[in-house]
C-alpha cells in the first residue's frame, strides 16, 4: 500500500510546522491556514489546532477520529506521547518533530486494517456509511478494508439482551465479626503488604454502619474523617463486601466525582479478580442522561443528524458495539471524542429530556440504562454518585431495590449535592424544557422527539379521562415560555403569562442588582419587597401553572387506573411503559407544584426554611436564562428525610469531612443533626510526613488586581519547577488572562500549558494529559481543586491566585447569617484550602510546594494546612528559588505515567 500522500500539520504555543514527503519545516500562521484550506492535512485534535491557528474552519484528517474508528471503547491520552504509546513508536522529543511523527503514527494505525484486529467486526459497514457522509478519513480507510465474506451484524442485533429475574430478597440481619473484617481487609491489601494501623482502625469503625438498625428512621451513621494516605477505599470495601456476602444485599458506594467512580471500579478488581465475576458483582450506576439512548442513536443513523454530527453518530455506534456499559460521560467513550465535533450532537444521543418511552422502545431489551438498573439490583457493590442516590430516593425510583446500606465517599460534598438536588428554579430554560416535553416539536425540527399525546396515544384512545387530561395539559403548556423568549423579553414584548413574569423578574433584577464593574456577569437580588410589576405578573403566571398541574395530576391518576384495569392490549412491555410514564409525569407535576409554591412567596412573608431570589444569568454580557430561584437554607434536612432516614446504615467519609471546622460542622453538613440517633465519629490522621514532604509559601509582593504581575508569578513559578504546576483560579476571566500571557513563555522552555475554559478539551481529559506529562502545567477552577488525583512527579506545585473567599451571593449571605457570620466564611475558606493542598501529596514519596499569591492571607486560616507543615511568607523571588529546588524531572516518558 502506498504511503499517505497527505502532509501533517502541528501547531503549539512555540510554533507551527508542516511535514510532507520532503521533510519538516516551520511555517507562519498565514501559510498554515492557506495549506489547511487547500489540502487535507493530518492533525492531532483539530479543534485545538484550529484554536491555536485562529482558523475555526479547520477540518483535517484528525488522527483522534481515526483512532476512535479503529479502536472503539479504548482510551488514549490525546497527545503525541499518548499516540506513541498506542502505536509503539518513539514519542517526539520536541514540538518540531510532532508533524512528521503524526504521518508515521497514522500509517501505523492504518496497518491494523491488514490484519484481524479485535474491533474489525462492523468496521467495513461503518466505513461505507462514513464514505457517503464524506468523512475525511473514509477514502483512505475504505481503500484498505477488505469487504467481509458475510454480512456484518448491525449494532442493534449485536447487543446482548437483559432478562427479567425474580426480585431479590431483603437483606438478612447480621452482625459483622471484627476478626473476619480484618481478615477481609488483609486479603484486599495483599499478603505481605505493610500494616497500616489507620486503615485497620478505619475498617473497624466502618463496621458500625453495617450493624442491625434498632430504631425506625434512625440509621447507624458513622462520620469518618480519614486523611490522605489512610487507604479508606479498601478500608470501607472490606466491611461492605463482607456484609453484602453474608446478608445478601447491595451496598451503594456514592461519590461526587466521576474520577473517584473510575478509581473505585479499578479497586474492585482486588475484591473480584475474575473480570466476569466482577462484572456481575460490581456495577457502576449514573443518571440516565449519562448513557447512550439507542433509540436516539438509531434516529441519528437514519438521517436525524446531518453534517459533522452524522459522522459523530457513526463513530458512537462503533463505540457502542464494544462498550462495557454504554456510559458516554466518564465511561469507556473517550472524553475527547465529543469535543472533536464542537457543538454537534453528543447530548442529543442521551435521554436528557426525560422522553424515554420505556417498553415502547424497540430497543428496550438491549437498553444500556435498563441493563445497568437490573444489574445493580443483583450486584454486591453499586458504585453510584450523590446526585443519583438523592434522585432515586426523592422521586421514589426503584423502591423495590432501594439499598439499606450506603457509603458516601467524598462526603464533604453531600451538602452541595443536596443543595442542587432539592432546589427549585422557575426560569425560562426550565419552562421551555417542560413545554417541549409536553408538546413535542413545534416547528418541524429533526429528531425523534415526541409530545405527550404521541407517547400516550394508545392510552388516550382507551381511556376517555386520560385523553381529556392530555388535551388539557397540551392546551395549558401553551402558556409556558416558547422559542425566542429571550429576544422578546429584550425587546419588551413578552408573550403569555410566564414570559410576562420573567420580564418583570428581569426588570427588577436590573433595577436592584446592577453595579459598577459587573456588567458582564450574572445579576441577582433577593425576593423581598417586590415591585408592582412583579406582583401583578405573579397571579396570571400562577393561574397558568395551576391550569397545567391539574391535568398532569389527573393524567397520573388515570394511568394508575389503567394499570389496575389491565385492558386486553396491556402486555408486559405496555405495563412497563405506563409505569415509566407515571413516574415521569409525577416528577413534572412536583416541579410545577414547587413553582407554584415559589410564586406564592411573591408579596407574602418569607419562609424560614428557604432562600428565594431573582436572577438574570449571563456569560460575558450575554443573557442565557432568567427566573426565580429557591434553595433550602439547610439542604441536609431534605437529604436526611429522603435518604438517611430510609437507610439502615450510612458511612460518610472524606479527608476534609469537618470542612474547616469541628465535628458539629460535619454533622450539620451531612444531615446527621436531623436524626434522632447521633452519629459515631472517627478520625484517622494522614500517615504522610507533611513537614518534610511539603511546604506552604505565601507570596507577599504580587499586587492584588495586577493581571501582569499575576501572570508573571505563574510563569516564573512554572518555569522554575519545570512544569508539574496546577494553577487554581476563582474567576474564569483571570484564568484566561493569565493563560494568554504565559502560554508562549512556557512553551519556549518546552513546557506545555493546558487550561480549562480555554482549550477545547473536556476536564477529565485535561487531567489525563496533565497526569501523563510531568513537564506539563494545568490551569483550572473549582473542579480541579477537589477530586483530582495526580500522584507522582506530574503534580509538584500547586499555585492559587488568592484566598478562595466565597462569592457574595444572596444564598451565601443567608447561610452566612445563619451560620455564624465571618466564622462561616472562614470555615469555607479553610475547607477549600485543605482540598487544594490535598492535591499535592498523594503518596509517601511525593514532594511539593503549595503557593498562595496573596499577602492578605489571614493567619487564622493557616490551620487549614496539616500540622507540622512549614508556612512561610516570602517574596516571589524566594518562592521561585524554592520551586526550582523541587525534584528534577529530566525524563518523563512512560515511566512517569507508570508512577502515576
Amino acid at each position: 500500500m502506498a504511503p499517505l500522500p497527505h502532509p501533517a500539520l502541528h501547531a503549539s504555543h512555540s510554533g507551527i510546522w508542516i511535514a510532507d514527503a520532503d521533510g519538516t519545516r516551520p511555517i507562519g500562521r498565514g501559510e498554515a491556514i492557506r495549506i489547511a484550506a487547500d489540502t487535507p492535512v493530518i492533525v492531532l485534535n483539530a479543534p485545538l489546532i484550529a484554536q491555536r491557528l485562529g482558523y475555526a474552519d479547520l477540518s483535517g484528517l484528525d488522527v483522534l477520529e481515526l483512532f476512535a474508528f479503529l479502536r472503539p471503547a479504548r482510551f488514549m491520552v490525546p497527545t503525541p506521547r499518548g499516540l506513541a504509546r498506542e502505536t509503539g513508536l518513539e514519542a517526539p522529543a520536541t514540538d518540531a518533530e510532532v508533524a512528521a511523527f503524526l504521518r508515521s503514527a497514522a500509517e501505523k494505525l492504518l496497518d491494523l486494517t491488514s490484519a484481524d484486529w479485535p474491533e474489525r467486526e462492523g468496521a467495513w459497514t461503518t466505513a461505507q456509511s462514513l464514505f457517503r457522509l464524506r468523512w475525511t478519513w473514509a477514502p483512505v480507510v475504505a481503500d484498505r478494508l477488505a469487504k467481509p465474506a458475510t454480512a456484518e451484524r448491525w449494532l442493534f442485533s449485536k447487543l446482548p439482551e437483559w432478562s427479567e429475574v425474580a426480585p431479590r430478597p431483603a437483606p438478612r440481619t447480621i452482625t459483622l465479626d471484627p476478626e473476619e473484617t480484618q481478615a477481609r481487609l488483609a486479603h484486599l491489601t495483599g499478603n505481605g503488604a505493610e500494616q497500616r494501623p489507620g486503615q485497620r482502625a478505619f475498617a473497624q469503625a466502618a463496621m458500625e454502619a453495617f450493624g442491625p438498625r434498632m430504631v425506625r428512621d434512625a440509621p447507624n451513621m458513622v462520620l469518618a474523617e480519614a486523611g490522605t494516605g489512610i487507604g479508606k477505599t479498601l478500608g470501607y470495601l472490606a466491611p461492605a463486601s463482607l456484609w453484602s456476602e453474608k446478608a445478601g444485599g447491595a451496598v451503594w458506594v456514592s461519590t461526587f466525582t466521576k474520577a473517584l467512580q473510575r478509581q473505585l471500579g479499578h479497586e474492585s478488581a482486588r475484591l473480584f479478580p475474575d473480570p466476569e465475576v466482577r462484572k456481575a458483582k460490581v456495577v457502576t450506576r449514573k443518571g440516565r442522561e449519562n448513557y447512550l439512548c439507542l433509540l436516539n442513536l438509531e434516529d441519528a443513523l437514519q438521517g436525524g443528524f446531518a453534517g459533522r454530527a452524522a459522522i459523530l453518530a457513526q463513530l458512537v455506534a462503533r463505540w457502542a458495539a464494544y462498550s462495557a456499559d454504554g456510559d458516554m460521560v466518564g465511561g469507556d467513550l473517550p472524553g475527547w471524542l465529543p469535543t472533536l465535533f464542537r457543538r454537534n450532537g453528543s447530548t442529543a444521543l442521551t435521554d436528557r429530556r426525560g422522553e424515554c418511552v420505556y417498553a415502547g422502545c424497540p430497543h428496550y431489551r438491549k437498553c444500556f440504562i435498563e441493563r445497568a438498573a437490573r444489574a445493580s439490583a443483583e450486584a454486591d457493590i453499586v458504585i453510584a454518585n450523590h446526585a443519583l442516590v438523592m434522585v432515586n430516593a426523592a422521586r421514589g425510583r426503584e423502591l423495590a431495590t432501594r439499598p439499606t446500606r450506603y457509603v458516601f465517599d467524598e462526603g464533604h460534598h453531600i451538602f452541595d449535592a443536596a443543595d442542587s438536588m432539592f432546589s427549585t428554579a422557575l426560569t425560562g430554560q426550565e419552562t421551555i424544557e417542560l413545554r417541549r416535553w409536553i408538546l413535542g416539536p413545534e416547528s418541524g425540527g429533526r429528531g425523534r422527539r415526541r409530545g405527550l399525546a404521541a407517547r400516550l396515544s394508545d392510552v388516550a384512545s382507551y381511556d376517555e379521562g386520560g385523553g381529556i387530561a392530555i388535551a388539557e395539559a397540551i392546551k395549558a403548556a401553551g402558556a409556558l415560555a416558547a422559542d425566542g423568549w429571550l429576544q422578546r423579553l429584550s425587546e419588551g414584548a413578552p408573550f403569555g403569562p410566564i414570559e410576562t413574569l420573567l420580564a418583570a423578574v428581569r426588570g427588577l433584577a436590573y433595577a436592584r442588582a446592577e453595579a459598577q464593574g459587573d456588567a458582564g456577569y450574572g445579576l441577582e437580588t433577593e425576593l423581598a419587597e417586590p415591585d408592582a410589576a412583579l406582583i401583578e405578573a405573579a397571579a396570571p403566571a400562577a393561574h397558568a401553572l395551576d391550569a397545567l398541574v391539574r391535568p398532569l395530576v389527573t393524567l397520573g391518576r388515570r394511568l394508575e387506573a389503567v394499570l389496575a384495569e389491565a385492558p386486553d392490549w396491556m402486555d408486559g412491555p405496555a405495563r412497563a411503559r405506563i409505569e415509566g410514564a407515571i413516574a415521569s409525569i409525577g416528577w413534572r407535576a412536583e416541579t410545577v407544584a414547587a413553582w407554584l409554591s415559589l410564586l406564592a412567596r411573591i408579596g407574602g412573608p418569607a419562609t424560614p426554611d428557604y432562600v428565594d431570589w431573582l436572577a438574570v444569568d449571563r456569560i460575558e454580557g450575554r443573557e442565557y436564562d432568567i427566573g426565580l430561584h429557591r434553595h433550602w437554607l439547610d439542604p441536609s434536612k431534605p437529604f436526611a428525610e429522603t435518604v438517611l432516614k430510609q437507610a439502615h446504615g450510612a458511612l460518610v467519609t472524606s479527608a476534609t469531612l469537618r470542612g474547616g471546622g469541628d465535628w458539629d460542622v460535619a454533622e450539620a453538613r451531612t444531615g446527621a443533626q436531623h436524626l434522632i440517633r447521633g452519629a459515631s465519629r472517627f478520625e484517622a490522621i494522614s500517615p504522610f510526613d507533611y513537614a518534610s514532604q511539603a511546604e506552604v509559601l505565601i507570596v507577599t509582593d504580587v499586587k492584588r488586581g495586577d493581571m501582569g504581575a499575576l501572570a508573571n508569578a505563574y510563569a516564573r513559578l512554572g518555569v522554575a519547577s519545570g512544569g508539574g504546576m496546577l494553577g487554581l483560579f476563582t474567576a474564569i476571566r483571570r484564568l484566561r488572562g493569565v493563560h494568554a500571557r504565559i502560554a508562549d513563555r512556557l512553551a519556549r522552555d518546552g513546557l506545555p500549558l493546558y487550561a480549562q475554559h480555554v482549550d477545547p478539551i473536556d476536564t477529565g481529559t485535561l487531567v489525563d494529559i496533565f497526569r501523563d506529562d510531568a513537564s506539563a502545567s494545568l490551569l483550572g477552577t473549582d473542579a480541579l481543586r477537589d477530586g483530582v488525583d495526580v500522584p507522582g512527579r506530574s503534580l509538584r506545585l500547586v499555585v492559587m491566585e488568592g484566598v478562595p473567599w466565597p462569592k457574595p451571593t444572596v444564598l451565601h449571605a443567608a447561610r452566612r447569617l445563619a451560620g455564624g457570620g465571618s466564622a462561616y466564611d472562614d470555615r469555607i475558606v479553610r475547607a477549600r484550602l485543605a482540598q487544594a493542598f490535598g492535591r499535592l501529596i498523594r503518596r509517601a514519596d511525593d514532594h511539593g510546594i503549595f503557593v498562595l499569591l496573596s499577602a492578605a492571607m489571614p493567619s487564622r486560616l493557616l490551620t487549614a494546612f496539616p500540622p507540622g507543615v512549614t508556612v512561610s511568607r516570602v517574596t516571589l523571588d524566594e518562592a521561585v528559588v524554592r520551586a526550582g529546588r523541587l525534584p528534577s524531572v529530566s525524563h518523563v516518558g512512560h515511566e512517569a505515567r507508570e508512577e502515576a
